[in-house]
């Protein structure tokens, strides 16, 4: 009598999320510059003598086809010239050393600052794809407006459209456009406002300028009550910054204060903010 195989566990069906992949930057691949810094090596500890016959075998090695026409080629072949004439300008007995070559070491600080450029970018992708996570929840929960504006959501807004395949999150620019209009968030500081001009599409900006002017009419309306103003930047956003800009030259002369007299937004100042679209100011 057979035995009866053991019956295999069931097969989990449960999905996991991952985040989103973030590509590295890394240094590019440079055939000269390696070239450069194999003749370094090979150079370390060399006297002027010694250079010479270095020199002349890569010379030799120079005339091969394959090496003529590729970049590594001439670039350690002028590595070589150039470490000689380092050597023939130095004192008698001198050996080369990388860490006393002015170049080398010009190049080093280079590539520490390049590095840290780098290391910069990755913790900066990294910054956003972590906030959009954090945008994408509230999306999710229909609460958005919860989330106050940080300095960079611009960016998290592009990311946000890049993950929805160019699809522009209508819910996103409407939050945004609030916070502009009322100051919230960063966009209390000036400087984010007048930031914003490069860093948002015109639809926001027009959407931005046509709440603030209709907040200034009614300071008490809702978000509910002003939801038309989203449509309307949607249907035509041209029509709703002829429509801001109208409504700020109907304010009385009185009530065009400067941005700096009232920093608590447009719903008490009546102000007049700048942000680069042609057609409204905000």
């Amino acid at each position: 009598m057979t035995t009866p195989l053991p019956s295999r566990p069931p097969r989990s069906t449960d999905r996991r999320t991952t985040a989103p992949c973030i590509a590295v930057p890394r240094e590019p691949l440079d055939p000269a510059r390696t070239g450069r810094r194999w003749v370094r090596r090979r150079a370390r500890g060399m006297t002027a003598a010694a250079l010479d016959v270095a020199r002349f075998a890569a010379r030799q090695n120079s005339r091969h086809e394959d090496l003529a026409v590729a970049e590594r080629g001439p670039a350690e072949l002028g590595e070589w010239e150039r470490i000689a004439l380092l050597l023939a300008d130095a004192a008698p007995g001198t050996v080369y050393g990388p860490d006393t070559d002015d170049v080398v070491r010009a190049e080093l600080a280079a590539d520490a600052a390049a590095a840290a450029a780098r290391e910069a970018e990755l913790r900066e992708a990294m910054r956003i794809a972590a906030r959009a996570d954090e945008l994408q929840a509230l999306r999710e929960l229909l609460a958005l407006d919860q989330a106050e504006p940080r300095s960079g959501d611009e960016a998290v807004r592009d990311e946000l459209t890049r993950r929805a395949g160019g699809y522009i999150p209508a819910n996103v620019d409407a939050c945004l456009a609030r916070a502009l209009a009322v100051h919230l968030g960063h966009y209390r500081d000036p400087a984010a406002r007048e930031a914003a001009a490069g860093l948002l599409t015109p639809p926001v900006l027009a959407h931005a300028a046509l709440l603030a002017e209709l907040v200034r009419l009614v300071p008490d309306a809702g978000v509910e009550q002003l939801a038309f103003a989203a449509r309307l930047v949607i249907t035509d956003p041209e029509a709703a910054g002829d429509l801001a800009a109208f409504l700020t030259r109907a304010r009385p002369r009185g009530m065009r204060a400067s941005p700096s007299a009232h920093p608590q937004g447009p719903g008490t100042s009546g102000e007049s903010w700048g942000f680069g679209c042609q057609r409204c100011t905000i």
